[in-house]
């Protein structure tokens, strides 16, 4: 038993340049059919950089995410996510696009999604359903 507590200690002392990925800001807008957006910020904290893969949750069995370049969305297969960095998806920005949702959540409802990294562990987060224009830079 002790042995095996040193080598978890061992593996965790000499991550110091790991990715250190907290979320943050994150919510839906409540949606109107069966398509919806989900906006949060990833902050690293940590000496290396991560990418962000992809997306599950229960409420679509696809969830992509996307990339908006010259007001055009496309899909993308990852995000960078920059040591001492942030992924901000946003209104207007790189988001989340849920498609052929199950169910339509309402407001005050909460979406619980995970997100996947290229080196970091699943991280699940829980989206709050805010009003369709909600906007946090407008507050």
């Amino acid at each position: 038993m002790a042995l095996t507590t040193g080598v978890a200690l061992a593996g965790c002392s000499s991550s110091g340049s790991a990715p250190e990925l907290k979320v943050s800001g994150a919510f839906m807008p409540q949606p109107v059919g069966d398509m919806a957006g989900g906006f949060l910020t990833v902050t690293n904290s940590g000496d290396t950089a991560d990418k962000l893969t992809s997306i599950t949750s229960s409420l679509s069995d696809d969830v992509q995410i996307h990339e908006t370049k010259n007001q055009k969305m496309q899909q993308v297969t990852s995000f960078d996510i920059p040591a001492h960095g942030e992924l901000n998806l946003e209104r207007g920005g790189s988001h989340i696009m849920f498609t052929a949702i199950k169910k339509e959540p309402k407001q005050g409802e909460k979406v619980g999604i995970e997100l996947h990294f290229e080196k970091t562990d699943p991280i699940k987060v829980e989206l709050p359903v805010e009003a369709q224009t909600h906007n946090p830079k407008q507050h």
